[in-house]
């Protein structure tokens, strides 16, 4: 994470006053009126944007959108190589056989929790304002929005992500029918 702050640092340090404006103009469907008003530099907004978890150290893509969109594309070039060089380190990247397991539980929990899918959202600490995203951005489908909190979650816990995570929070959630069918389906 620190060298995330490093990199929002030295990035906020290279914007114009122009940048700036412009991107605070681009945030301003994800970020109140009120919040811009107060934010004078790019470390303000990037910390705006680290807590509506609209951007951190795994989730670069609308960092690097907002950049190219103010034609800063050496700065958005910048944010990529370190995006780059996060994936390229071995211990940021999930073995295959924990990737196979989570599916199989993605699949399994996708099948198996309806309406209740925040409940189970909430266990695994995604924010609200991400929850209303994923409705906002599927309004009428269930699974697609439970797998996307999923695949959200999955992004933020990076290499800690495990199928025996989502069974926990599973009954967490009194929803213990369900993680046992995903231990069921992971012990095939």
């Amino acid at each position: 994470m620190v060298a995330f702050l490093d990199l929002l640092h030295t990035v906020s340090q290279k914007l114009k006053g122009d940048d700036l404006k412009a991107l605070k103009f681009l945030c301003g469907d994800k970020i109140g009126k009120k919040k811009l008003e107060s934010v004078e530099s790019g470390t303000d907004l990037f910390a705006l944007l680290i807590e509506l978890n609209e951007i951190s150290a795994n989730n670069t893509s609308f960092l690097q959108e907002i950049l190219n969109r103010v034609c800063r594309h050496d700065l958005a070039d910048e944010v990529k190589r370190f995006d780059d060089s996060a994936c390229d380190s071995s211990s940021e990247v999930l073995d295959q056989k924990e990737k196979d397991r989570l599916e199989i539980a993605y699949k399994v929990i996708c099948g198996q929790v309806g309406k209740n899918w925040k409940m189970l959202a909430r266990k695994l600490k995604i924010p609200e304002a991400k929850l209303d995203a994923i409705v906002q951005a599927n309004p009428y489908d269930l699974q697609e929005q439970l797998m996307q909190s999923l695949m959200y979650w999955q992004k933020t816990k990076g290499v800690a992500a495990k199928a025996e995570d989502l069974v926990q929070a599973l009954k967490l959630c009194q929803m213990n029918l369900v993680a046992d069918y995903v231990m069921l389906q992971l012990d095939k």
